[in-house]
């Protein structure tokens, strides 16, 4: 039996030969499988030498976890792309659930930057850099900055809603994976050298230190951007604190809120009650000039009351959803009166393009309107060179750039510009919301609101009592602007005065002639 089965030890020792074997296959087979170090060109590194430095296949991209980080930036920056996209529209058409009440160029100009700094990531992928790494710890420490700038203010967060804040996220988000992408290319490349070349390479060819250097500059640049943004930002914030002098009511179905001061007595000293006199602004707020005329109107006894609303956009309003024609905003306008309590009678006195406005709002109201004061007034045919193309990319160019506060910002250090200034006055042209109000009017104003103002044309009251003062300045440097004003002069059939102030520029009342002769024709039509 010995001889022929063998020994009981000899058995056990062919067993163990056996398991032997088939461990040794299978961690074979276990080396085989794809793992971290999977080589993209396996024939060329299976050779027992150490690779040059050169070859092809020393690249990070061996390594699994490094394609997987690629293939995942891909993805957030198609998503980056589709909400940059979306954001774009939303300045030309507001989307159902994308409105924001300060302006869509704040939220645009932070996915845009989410964006470039995806596409950086791309472009440099398998040249990681220090300097890189260390100008995206300063962005992402402005951004979270800015963040918490945004989110602790209650009117930031109001006027920028959930797309404004989402956007400062994502952008921050993006900075952060911008990162610890670069750091985690870094180790791959450093694995990858030292397993196939026996050390890691501190030499880098003349195009890897140009790509480096465009790199270092392009994320220079993109935290000076941040810093500027967060400056503005900050700006805003101080500019919050400025108390309105009137209340602000829901217009719209409660989208948005327009700001309504009124000041002064329904009667005048003798209890005669006089009609209230509605302001509407130029190219700028009410605030801005006419505010500093109407009360000095109110001390000499030229009018009794007064009263003005903000349009979207202007001074302490909200900006309205895209498109907004000037029928549209007269309705909302209307509409904050109504909730004030404000019943009229009224004169109505409007500047420059807002006469457009108060055309419109005249003709709605009827018998209730007791005057129309227009001080140089756009004539309808104007609103072409309103509503052209080149003034429109101006303005839209201009407002993607407003959150850098290239102008807000050194005003505000150097210049010595208050809440004041950047809210109403002489720097509030500035403003994100100013410039996409005035983008609006653009979008529109050959169309939608030319429309509005030939069919408030067609309605008017004939018997309104009219008064017209022109600037002599504009009409002595246009014939078009004077023939215009003539056909003003004919929208009722009761002209009462009309004026042609030699010296005054187009805002009438910045000369003391102007303002003279606009108190007395106001005295006028208010006391009848």
């Amino acid at each position: 039996m010995k001889g022929i089965w063998g020994s009981h030890e000899e058995r056990n020792n062919g067993s163990s030969d056996c398991a032997s074997a088939r461990n040794s296959i299978n961690n074979e087979r276990d080396s085989a499988l794809p793992n971290e170090h999977t080589r993209l060109l396996p024939n060329r590194v299976e050779s027992a030498t150490y690779l040059s430095p050169d070859d092809p296949a020393v690249s990070p991209y061996n390594l699994w976890s490094i394609r997987v980080t690629r293939y995942f930036t891909i993805l957030l920056t198609l998503i980056a792309f589709a909400w940059w996209i979306i954001l774009l529209v939303s300045t030309f058409i507001t989307p159902p659930g994308f409105y924001t009440r300060g302006s869509g160029f704040f939220p645009f100009s932070y996915a845009s930057l989410a964006l470039a700094n995806l596409l950086f990531t791309l472009v440099f992928f398998a040249v990681p850099s220090r300097a890189v790494r260390i100008a995206s710890i300063a962005i992402s420490i402005l951004l979270l900055i800015n963040v918490i700038i945004l989110i602790s203010v209650q009117q930031t967060r109001y006027e920028e809603g959930w797309v404004g804040i989402a956007s400062v996220l994502w952008a921050f988000v993006t900075a952060i994976w911008t990162l610890s992408t670069d750091r985690l290319v870094e180790w791959g490349k450093y694995e990858e050298e030292e397993r196939l070349t026996g050390r890691a390479e501190t030499r880098r060819t003349v195009g890897e230190w140009l790509a480096v250097l465009v790199s270092t500059i392009f994320m220079v640049i993109l935290a000076i951007v941040v810093f500027f943004m967060g400056c503005t930002l900050f700006l805003r914030a101080l500019d919050a604190g400025l108390e309105a002098p009137g209340k602000r009511y829901w217009v719209d179905g409660n989208k948005y809120k327009l700001h309504v001061y009124c000041h002064g007595n329904h009667t005048d000293n003798k209890g005669a009650k006089l009609p209230t006199v509605l302001l509407e602004g130029g190219e700028g707020p009410v605030e801005d000039g006419l505010w500093d005329f109407a009360n000095n109107a109110i001390m000499n006894g030229s009018i009794s009351r007064y009263c003005f609303v903000d349009r979207p956009g202007f001074a302490w309003s909200d900006a309205a959803p895209s498109p907004l024609s000037a029928g549209m905003a007269v309705e909302a306008v209307d509409e904050a009166l109504t909730r004030a309590g404000e019943e009229g009678p009224w004169v109505f006195m409007s500047a420059g393009i807002g006469s457009i406005y108060s055309r419109i709002l005249s003709s709605r109201h009827g018998k209730n309107i007791k005057g129309l004061l227009l001080i140089d007034p756009l004539h309808e045919e104007f609103l072409n060179d309103v509503g052209t193309s080149r003034r429109g990319f101006l303005l839209w160019f201009r407002g993607i750039i407003s959150p850098l506060g290239i102008d807000r910002v050194p005003g505000a250090v150097f210049r010595g510009r208050t809440k004041e200034d950047r809210v109403f006055g002489r720097a509030a042209y500035q403003t994100g919301k100013y410039i996409f109000a005035k983008l609006q009017e653009n979008l529109v104003a050959d169309t939608l609101s030319k429309r509005d103002v030939a069919s408030s044309r067609a309605i008017q009251a004939k018997g309104v009592p009219l008064t017209l003062v022109s600037s002599g300045i504009q009409i002595r440097q246009d014939s078009k602007w004077e023939e215009k004003q003539r056909d003003l002069s004919n929208l009722t059939r009761n002209l009462q005065h009309w004026d042609i102030v030699n010296n005054a520029p187009h805002q009438v009342w910045r000369t003391s002639e102007g303002r003279n002769i606009i108190e007395k024709r106001l005295r006028q039509l208010v006391h009848g």
